[in-house]
């Protein structure tokens, strides 16, 4: 197993200092591991502690979650995005494979669009093409718009609850609910706001780094059609199904994950 270090990278003026994961040995082919909405950098912990050998990682929790900076505003997908490159500049990382989890897919691809020369391959897990016509999404949202702080433990139990296939270990989904909970209520309505509001097709046009898109066929959120907008939209871009598999692979099938990711780095060199 390999092993995690938790650092801080202060992003400069006017920026939120965000903690961040690392394994790996220096020298490895850099990941940056995005997380989705109301996550922390632990999402990846199951990744984390399995990392190949020739990996180095890199999890940062973004700004209004975990135990990131929580500024009052700032919660847009482009503004993940500059902090995304604002934490490679921050690190050292010229160039990197931009690996999205979920909505964090998001961010990365707004990066591998506008920077390409930061960008060395596109990793998409569960990553919606849209958001805005998910029944699920859309129904949360009418909680969510009104929420107030303290936020209710059991909403943030009702996020993750279905999607997974299979059953996760009762402690491991305590402390998702635990991360999820550092994030006050405007970080969970404004962060919400900005994925229903911004126009996600959008943010899949001039991508051009070689991309790989995973999805469990079990995904609740996502169906086929939507994995294939943006296979549609990304011309270097192609589909790993996972049979039996829901919306996080990330956590149910680690260890394929990062054998699928070594594939990919190895087709692309």
């Amino acid at each position: 197993m390999a092993a995690v270090a938790v650092h801080s990278a202060v992003l400069g003026e006017g920026r939120p200092t965000l903690p961040y994961a690392e394994a790996g040995r220096p020298g490895g082919t850099p990941l940056v591991l995005v997380h989705g909405y109301l996550d922390s950098w632990w999402t990846f912990e199951p990744l984390l502690r399995r990392l190949l050998p020739g990996l180095h990682a890199y999890a940062p929790t973004q700004r209004g979650h975990g135990d990131a900076d929580k500024p009052p505003d700032g919660y847009l997908p482009e503004d993940f995005a500059e902090d995304l490159v604002a934490f490679m500049d921050g690190v050292g990382i010229e160039r990197a494979v931009l690996v999205g989890g979920s909505s964090g897919g998001v961010q990365a691809r707004i990066v591998a669009g506008r920077r390409p020369d930061r960008v060395a391959g596109l990793v998409l897990l569960g990553v919606p093409a849209v958001l805005a016509d998910k029944p699920r999404v859309v129904r949360f949202w009418e909680t969510v718009r009104e929420l107030r702080d303290p936020v209710d433990p059991a909403l943030a139990a009702e996020l993750v609850d279905g999607l997974t296939a299979t059953p996760m270990g009762r402690g491991f989904l305590k402390t998702v609910v635990d991360e999820n909970l550092k994030a006050p209520a405007h970080v969970w309505r404004e962060t919400l706001r900005g994925l229903l509001e911004t126009d996600l097709r959008a943010t899949l046009s001039g991508i051009l780094v070689p991309t790989l898109v995973v999805r469990g066929d079990m995904d609740p959120l996502l169906t086929r059609e939507d994995q294939q907008t943006i296979l549609d939209a990304i011309p270097d871009s192609r589909l790993l199904v996972y049979e039996g598999v829901g919306h996080l692979a990330y956590w149910e099938a680690p260890e394929r994950v990062l054998r699928d990711l070594a594939d990919f780095l190895t087709d692309r060199t």
